[in-house]
């Protein structure tokens, strides 16, 4: 070990080692000078090819400024001009502004026309925040070239829920109401929730709709239902539709879709058996074959197959009061268009004791009854003679909400011609006229009949000049609303002709 340390500071104090030291570092330097020489000579000479070259073949190059140019300023705007119209206004959302108006003063400042297309890309394609896209919709409705109707709301509420921003998505619904702008079936939300699964939120909203301009009718219903099927909400589809039917007649294009949801979800046995019990008891029924439709009536009952409005409808119609008991008894309220479909054959092939009683039962229970099924339970009646009954159910009608109309004047008094009360059927036909209603000639001509056999001539021929100055009356209101409406329509036919 000694001696190696020797060795070793011998040699690095050593002449011999410095002066090859010397010599290795000057050898470096100097092919390194010559290499760097050697390049820059290369470069210079480029740049004087490149200089001769712009000297003959000049080229103006827009948004470069030239090296010898004391301007400092940079053309930003040119940058710009490689992004597509909607990337130039989504850019503008990338910068943190402190309030709404350094926002629209931005989006004034972009330079880009903006039209219903462009519209749909910025809130679609984009990655902006809930905030941005209603900032962004606001700033857009008050451009000239961007219609103000329902369906950019469309794109922007789709958008918003797409995001699951779905508070400023019912900030949206809000300024469309306050708006005034009509929404249409597109503006359902509830796929919105769906997607997000909140199931419970999406029926939820569903039953508000009335609260933002929307009406709960067929359309709408069917779209709900293709949410949720599509969505395999099926069960809760099916809880809707049943929910739903008081509001809503059900309809074939409903049934396809539960039928289908059931289908994809592979729960085919299901629908058969409801399809193919319902099919049975209505062809039983429409052939008389009474025993053999209970039968099947009972084995669906056996079978655990529950019955839905349909298969009640079907037995109502035959089994009236018995099955509608039943119904009612498992809290399945009909709708309107529903009670008018069990009142119809009732009010048509047997008589009116068992539309009667389905009525009471039906306005005690709280369903709603139509005008319809009130005209059809009063002519059965007066066909039947049952005129205390018919003018009862008269009386009752206006707790209804309905006023009575020619037709319902019309049964009235045939009712009370059959029983002989010429009397007040002569008063109820004054008051038909006063109200402006003309009945029938028919009826008109059974009631002068009627009192001209029961020895009345002068209540017959007093009646004979008021119907006659009626009949005047009517024909010349019809007579100035026919020529008022040629006035009208030959008005707008020549302002479109002098205006083209």
């Amino acid at each position: 070990m000694v001696l190696r340390g020797i060795l070793s500071n011998t040699l690095r104090h050593s002449p011999l080692l410095k002066n090859y030291r010397r010599t290795r570092w000057a050898f470096a330097f100097s092919s390194s000078s010559q290499r760097s020489h050697h390049v820059s000579s290369e470069i210079d000479k480029e740049t004087q090819v490149l200089g001769l070259l712009s000297e003959v073949l000049p080229i103006p190059v827009p948004g470069l400024i030239p090296a010898h140019s004391s301007s400092k300023q940079i053309n930003v705007k040119s940058l710009n001009d490689f992004l597509l119209p909607e990337d130039k206004l989504r850019e503008v959302f990338l910068q943190k502004f402190s309030d709404g108006a350094a926002v629209y003063n931005a989006l004034n400042g972009v330079g880009v026309e903006l039209n219903d297309e462009l519209l749909g890309k910025v809130v679609k394609e984009g990655y902006l925040s809930g905030e941005s896209i209603v900032l962004f919709f606001k700033w857009a409705s008050e451009q000239p070239n961007v219609s103000r109707d329902v369906s950019n709301y469309n794109e922007a509420i789709k958008a918003l829920g797409k995001w699951k921003f779905f508070d400023h998505m019912v900030e949206m619904l809000n300024d469309m109401k306050g708006r005034e702008v009509s929404p249409n079936p597109d503006t359902i939300v509830m796929d919105s929730y769906l997607r997000a699964r909140l199931v419970c939120k999406a029926v939820k909203v569903f039953g508000e709709i009335e609260k933002y301009g929307l009406q709960c009718n067929k359309e709408t219903v069917s779209i709900a239902l293709k949410c949720l099927s599509r969505r395999s909400y099926v069960g809760t589809a099916c809880r809707l539709f049943q929910k739903l039917g008081k509001k809503v007649d059900h309809d074939c294009s409903m049934y396809n879709i539960l039928v289908s949801g059931w289908s994809k979800m592979g729960r085919i046995s299901d629908v058969e058996k409801l399809v193919k019990y319902n099919a049975m008891i209505s062809s039983c029924i429409a052939n008389d074959r009474t025993e053999d439709g209970l039968r099947y009536y009972e084995e669906m009952l056996r079978n655990g197959v529950e019955p839905n409005i349909d298969t009640y409808s079907r037995l109502v119609s035959h089994f009236a009061i018995e099955k509608f008991d039943e119904m009612l008894s498992k809290q399945m309220m009909p709708s309107a268009g529903t009670l008018n479909k069990f009142m119809e054959p009732l009010c048509s092939y047997c008589p009116p004791y068992a539309a009667l009683v389905i009525y009471k039962k039906a306005r005690k229970s709280g369903c709603g009854i139509s005008l319809t099924a009130y005209k059809l339970l009063m002519k059965r009646l007066a066909q039947f003679w049952k005129c205390g009954m018919l003018l009862n159910i008269w009386n009752e009608m206006p707790d209804s909400g309905y006023a009575s109309d020619s037709e319902v004047y019309e049964h009235i008094i045939d009712g009370l011609c059959n029983v002989g009360k010429l009397e007040i059927a002569v008063q109820v036909m004054e008051k038909c006229i006063q109200k402006g209603f003309y009945p029938a000639k028919i009826i008109c001509n059974k009631l002068k009949k009627k009192l001209m056999d029961s020895d009345k001539v002068e209540v017959a021929y007093r009646l004979h000049l008021k119907l006659k100055s009626a009949r005047v009356y009517e024909n010349a209101r019809r007579s100035w609303r026919a020529k008022e409406g040629l006035a009208f329509l030959g008005f707008h036919f020549s302002r479109s002709i002098t205006g083209s």
